[in-house]
């Protein structure tokens, strides 16, 4: 999950997911989190990817550009994790290197609450799911 303008969307998907499954990047959805973290790049980095080496699913809302999580889908991708991409379509189109992929499952929606939906109803047999 990308830009910080959609943190309260996040904030709610995170919530609904954690009613049954462990999400890993739960501080996504920190309302008071900045776009600017003082952990370290390389921490970061290191966190981030082994975070999405322990997940069974990667979820990603990517209606607000974003390079890294453009890397942590390809990322995703190259250690054979599912990855569901979320975008509004009224606000972007979606790049044709990530629809185009048939990995990956990509869902269009409308309003928050079709990806509200969606979380309440993922049921698959899983530990952990990485939002990005």
């Amino acid at each position: 999950m990308g830009g910080r303008q959609d943190a309260e969307l996040y904030r709610k998907v995170i919530a609904v997911l954690k009613e049954r499954h462990q999400v890993l990047t739960e501080h996504v959805g920190d309302l008071s989190l900045s776009t600017v973290e003082d952990k370290g790049d390389k921490a970061i980095y290191e966190q981030d990817t082994a975070w999405l080496r322990e997940c069974d699913v990667v979820m990603a809302e990517c209606t607000q550009v974003s390079l890294g999580v453009g890397y942590e889908l390809a990322y995703a991708e190259s250690h054979g994790k599912e990855v569901h991409i979320f975008y509004r379509t009224q606000e972007m189109q979606l790049s044709a290197i990530l629809s185009g992929n048939e990995r990956f499952h990509i869902h269009r929606y409308a309003d928050e609450n079709e990806i509200l939906a969606w979380a309440r109803g993922f049921d698959e047999a899983l530990t952990c799911v990485k939002s990005i």
